[in-house]
């Protein structure tokens, strides 16, 4: 009885520190570009300093599975969150695009080691039968900090380090909450093995869960590409700009309510199948938005639609990845689904951008054709690898 209330406190603890870990990252994307905008910075120096954080979280990814299997879960996760608290800390001390581009980058590293820590710890310990539901409330924690960290925006106005000072508090008192569990390392990999080498890892991971790395790619380029050129794109189509930001609010909002119930149904009926549905699901919405984008109340609804769908694909996708990985290298698994999706996050705007300047189609008819060529895959490769086991048993 005690081993499963600690569990269930872990748990939560882990859940709170990813919580904290998304208002941060929510509150920095925008908070940043208003203050930058407001001093008169270009906006392309702009968004490009926006992308130290997704910089610094490939940046780390080839170093940080190493450490996490000799020292363990705790201390990478202290680490991690001692970088974000102090990276938040020194925001206010000096104004200057080069410093917060380096404060932005070190966040990336904290929150990629906070992240793939506890996102390891989370599957390696989970109950099969619920994994998907542990996923999802996981998930789901962070999108609601993610949500919630633009509210403090406004406070800049009453003292601009002010948002910068009560994040970092935040962070502080979820850091605190680590101490109180204990250390673990993940299951042992033998020396003498091919995988203890890393690329053979990284190489025998794919092989075995390559299919379950797409729904993190596409989830990074999805919520990075609709943020960064949707904007765009809408107020050329002459969208009123208030309006801009609740369409793209209804698609978070979608993904945030379906979160739990996906990973549920996950559970039940199997990840593969539940990824193959919203992946052609959220294709039409946003494909049939794309007929009616005169219509802004439409397109909010599609968005809507569209995120209730699409907005589970990174969780759904680790757990995917956790049904077909040997527990031995669920976190070279779990890293490289951060690294997928940090490279669709990182592709998002660029290739987004291009497509929209480049191809005379609709901004959300593109976004559906992507999906539908992801969802194709998804089911080629899903359906080969079922076979595949069949044939072994």
């Amino acid at each position: 009885m005690q081993v499963e209330q600690y569990a269930k406190r872990r748990f939560w603890i882990l859940v709170i520190i990813v919580s904290i870990s998304g208002f941060s990252q929510g509150m920095l994307l925008p908070l940043i570009s208003v203050i930058f905008e407001n001093d008169g910075v270009n906006s392309f120096l702009n968004g490009l300093n926006a992308t130290g954080l997704y910089i610094g979280t490939l940046l780390i990814s080839p170093f940080i599975e190493r450490p996490l299997r000799k020292f363990g879960y705790k201390p990478v996760i202290l680490a991690g969150g001692g970088i974000v608290f102090c990276a938040l800390l020194l925001f206010p001390l000096w104004k200057s695009l080069l410093f917060w581009f380096i404060l932005r980058l070190f966040i990336g590293i904290g929150d990629n080691a906070l992240h793939f820590a506890s996102q390891t710890w989370i599957t390696s310990t989970a109950n099969p039968a619920k994994l998907g539901k542990s996923i999802a409330i996981y998930g789901l924690s962070f999108g609601v900090g993610f949500a919630i960290g633009p509210l403090m925006v406004p406070l800049i106005h009453i003292f601009e380090a002010l948002p910068f000072i009560i994040s970092s508090i935040l962070c502080l008192i979820a850091w605190s909450f680590v101490f109180m569990l204990k250390n673990d390392k993940p299951e042992p990999i033998d020396a003498t093995s091919e995988q203890s080498k890393a690329w053979q890892r990284y190489k025998t991971t794919l092989r075995y869960a390559w299919v379950a790395f797409l729904p993190p790619l596409i989830y990074g380029f999805l919520e990075s590409s609709l943020n960064a050129i949707f904007p765009v794109y809408a107020l050329r189509k002459s969208f009123d700009v208030s309006m801009v930001s609740l369409i793209l609010s209804a698609f978070s909002i979608g993904a945030i309510i379906t979160q739990l119930p996906f990973g549920t149904l996950g559970d039940r009926i199997g990840r593969y199948k539940v990824i193959c549905s919203c992946l052609l699901l959220g294709s039409v919405m946003f494909f049939i938005g794309s007929f009616f984008e005169h219509l802004e109340w439409f397109v909010l609804i599609a968005f809507f639609l569209a995120g209730s769908f699409c907005g589970s694909m990174f969780s759904l996708g680790i757990s995917y990845m956790t049904d077909l990985t040997p527990k031995q290298l669920l976190p070279t698994g779990n890293l490289l689904c951060s690294i997928f999706f940090s490279i669709g996050s990182l592709s998002g705007p660029f290739v987004g951008g291009a497509l929209v300047e480049h191809v005379s189609f609709s901004y959300l008819a593109i976004v559906a054709i992507l999906l539908f060529v992801v969802f194709i895959v998804i089911v080629i490769g899903g359906h080969n690898k079922k076979i595949s086991t069949l044939k072994k048993g």
